[in-house]
């Protein structure tokens, strides 16, 4: 397992994040008992950091995350959440009660990382003026200890960093082989922020697995598949023959702090742990990886 500093913050995380989401049943059902076992065997396997929302199962995946990080493994863990929950609104009293029902279900004290989740959902000012002040008040009281915004929508990840409010970014299917627009300036600026760097859905919503989403629409499907087509030279094996490269190519990228990656049994978690072992795409595979899609974002205009 490979580890960085994540931005200023000072906490030290494992380059592969355990993502909340199939933990929670967002995608298919997930056993219990498996899940709680996956959990263990990835803290053990050296994963240290762990993200969920209250909106992964209306809570189930922070509910099950809790559980299993009981007997003590919770100290060794970087734990993130965010707020607000898929029923509640960005509002300063909303915000506050997202997050004291997320300590509950976790069965902690506190979170290492409080993002307020996709944040395209809401105004500027409501975040400036009602989201972000109440999380720095649970911040005084010591609940969490470092603030992030995520979204897929790169402007407003760049124009929140701007307000030095910000300790952490997570962005999702924007550094990725079909469409890795985050590196051109999003990237960069976080850098010279000192903000650390989230990357998750590195496979596409499931089209770099041969298993795209449901809710993805069919122009975006075709032209995924057109996009992937161009993408031979790095399919090795049948017939999920990109996740590998998908998840080298973040794993890889110096500017990137976490990539997370979702498992609901350990089957997966141990594919996905074997690729963090410092070997990236090729140089020259990493050339052309770039110069395919150069500046061309895989969804519409946001």
């Amino acid at each position: 397992m490979e580890y960085t500093t994540l931005g200023n913050t000072g906490l030290r995380v494992s380059k592969l994040g355990l993502g909340g989401a199939p933990i929670g049943n967002v995608f298919r059902p997930a056993d219990e008992t498996e899940v709680e076992k996956m959990i263990h065997e990835a803290v053990d396997g050296g994963i240290n950091f762990i993200d969920t929302a209250p909106r992964y199962g209306n809570g189930e995946s922070e509910r099950r995350i809790g559980k299993a990080l009981r007997g003590g493994r919770r100290s060794g863990v970087v734990l993130a959440t965010k707020a607000v929950g898929a029923d509640e609104a960005f509002d300063y009293a909303g915000t506050i009660r997202s997050v004291e029902r997320s300590l509950k279900l976790l069965d902690t004290d506190w979170v290492d990382l409080l993002q307020i989740h996709d944040v395209e959902q809401t105004s500027y000012e409501t975040v400036m003026n009602e989201t972000l002040p109440a999380l720095e008040k649970l911040r005084a009281e010591g609940k969490i200890r470092f603030i992030g915004v995520s979204t897929r929508n790169l402007k407003l990840l760049q124009t929140y960093i701007a307000t030095n409010r910000f300790d952490c970014i997570q962005s999702y299917a924007r550094y990725m082989l079909i469409d890795h627009t985050a590196k051109d300036e999003l990237l960069p600026l976080a850098s010279a922020s000192g903000v650390g760097v989230i990357n998750g859905s590195v496979l596409g919503l499931g089209l770099l697995a041969d298993m795209p989403a449901a809710f993805l629409r069919e122009p975006i499907v075709a032209e995924a598949a057109r996009r992937i087509e161009k993408l031979a030279f790095l399919r090795h094996t049948a017939p999920y023959g990109l996740v590998e490269p998908a998840m080298r190519f973040s794993l890889s990228e110096p500017g990137i702090h976490v990539t997370l990656t979702g498992a609901g049994s350990r089957e997966v978690l141990r594919s996905n742990m074997a690729m963090c072992d410092g070997r990236g795409l090729e140089p020259e595979e990493r050339r052309r990886v770039f110069e395919l899609f150069q500046g061309q974002s895989l969804f519409p205009a946001e």
